[in-house]
């Protein structure tokens, strides 16, 4: 199970113990702000998008969204985010779950300026009913990141 990978995964960093799983899905960053008691904007969205032959991953705030051309001119191809099937192929986590951790090493992982206006951000943890909540510290090394990029609008 994914969540197994991601608690397993996140003992190098002593957050194991830190994983919430709720009775109540949170899926989706509306049903996520809900269960967690939190705004939505602080919810850490994990969208996937194909990168080559690849996947990769960029953390995004829960009310950002992706501008194609910030994208385009960044990476230097049009965004496409991952089928379903190819997310939990490339990535080993369901739509609902996907987070940042756990990942395969050749899935690179962004993180979007729109969360630093928070202290603290709650990413999904392998599954659609857990979260933690992680300082922009930690999760920038829990991830792994490669950077913080700005390719999102509407925040």
């Amino acid at each position: 199970m994914s969540i197994e990978k991601v608690r397993e995964y996140l003992k190098q960093f002593n957050k194991e113990n830190d994983i919430k799983e709720m009775d109540e899905s949170t899926a989706t960053v509306e049903l996520a702000a809900l269960a967690l008691g939190t705004e939505e904007a602080r919810i850490a969205k994990s969208l996937s998008f194909y990168n080559g032959d690849g996947a990769m991953v960029i953390v995004v705030a829960g009310d950002a969204k992706i501008d194609n051309r910030k994208f385009k001119d960044y990476f230097g191809f049009k965004a496409r985010m991952l089928t379903p099937e190819d997310t939990e192929k490339f990535t080993g986590h369901a739509i609902g779950g996907v987070c940042p951790f756990a990942l395969p090493d050749n899935v690179k992982v962004y993180l979007d300026e729109s969360m630093k206006r928070f202290e603290t951000m709650f990413p999904a943890c392998g599954s659609g009913n857990s979260a933690i909540e992680l300082t922009l510290e930690e999760l920038e090394e829990t991830s792994k990141s490669n950077t913080w990029i700005d390719v999102c609008k509407n925040w």
